[in-house]
């Protein structure tokens, strides 16, 4: 009902919701703040979502303080940032296959697994424990030795 009240359902426009965002997007670039989409971002995606890209970044600086504990030179590091990049884009990339396995799973009404009505919150965790160590450990165990040329890196 809140949402018909503030005339979202019937197809108008949150005026000003989009002025207060627009004055504080103008005001993020005054501040010169160094990324203001992604507070936008953050600011409109709900925890859920955000909440993952938060402990993708804790996954990532807890592999760049491994590497600099290891002494790891900049050609080992940019190995090291190559090989998480791609191992985290590969899990988004197979979490979106697998979303459209069950999503023809629901069109075509096919019952799920038994595992899956009653999911355990406990080996849930434990998935995404290995996931955590497994995007730490393959990025570090592949840094390569100081000696080889550096590749290109992924990001600036």
């Amino acid at each position: 009902m809140a949402l018909l009240s503030q005339g979202i359902v019937k197809g108008e426009m949150a005026w000003p919701l989009i002025i207060v965002g627009m004055l504080m997007g103008f005001g993020f670039i005054l501040m010169q703040v160094k990324s203001p989409m992604l507070v936008a971002v953050g600011m409109y995606l709900p925890l859920e979502t955000t909440f993952a890209i938060f402990i993708g970044g804790i996954i990532k600086g807890i592999v760049d303080k491994i590497s600099a504990n290891k002494n790891h030179n900049d050609a080992q590091k940019a190995r090291v940032e190559n090989n998480g990049v791609l191992l985290a884009a590969g899990l988004i990339a197979g979490e979106a296959l697998v979303g459209l396995v069950f999503a023809a799973f629901a069109f075509f009404e096919i019952p799920l697994f038994s595992i899956f009505t009653n999911p355990s919150f406990l080996i849930s965790l434990l998935v995404f424990a290995f996931i955590g160590w497994y995007l730490i450990k393959v990025p570090i165990d592949n840094a390569g030795t100081p000696d080889q040329p550096a590749p290109p890196t992924v990001s600036m």
